[in-house]
């Protein structure tokens, strides 16, 4: 639970990281690009503690993709951008291709102790 714990942390400053580039880039000072650059670079620290125990794939698909689907829908009602159903069809295909990616990955299973029958 804490590897999820800390990928959640990962996507939630990738997202600030990211939403603070645009504020950086439509503002005057620059405590946007000091926030962008701390958020991203925490975003990497937690994700690579993060893929110690969870998948590289599913923890690179989450964190990308989930990012992505969250700075779409902040990005709209923050900066007024806008949502056309092509945005809105890429989401949806993202969010699928999440599913397929988690779903399509199996815990190893432990394998039991072999018995040396050489031995007995």
């Amino acid at each position: 639970m804490f590897y999820w714990i800390l990928l959640a942390l990962a996507i939630a400053t990738e997202i600030i990281g990211t939403l603070s580039m645009k504020w950086a880039s439509v503002s005057n000072g620059h405590a946007g690009y000091i926030l962008m650059l701390g958020m991203i670079a925490l975003s990497y620290i937690f994700l690579s503690f993060a893929v110690k125990k969870i998948a590289l794939g599913v923890a690179y698909a989450l964190w990308e993709g989930v990012g992505i689907l969250l700075i779409t829908l902040f990005s709209v009602t923050l900066f007024d951008e806008t949502l056309t159903v092509m945005k809105v069809a890429g989401l949806a295909t993202l969010v699928a291709g999440i599913v397929l990616i988690k779903s399509g990955t199996r815990k190893a299973e432990k394998q039991p102790a072999e018995v040396n029958h050489a031995a007995i």
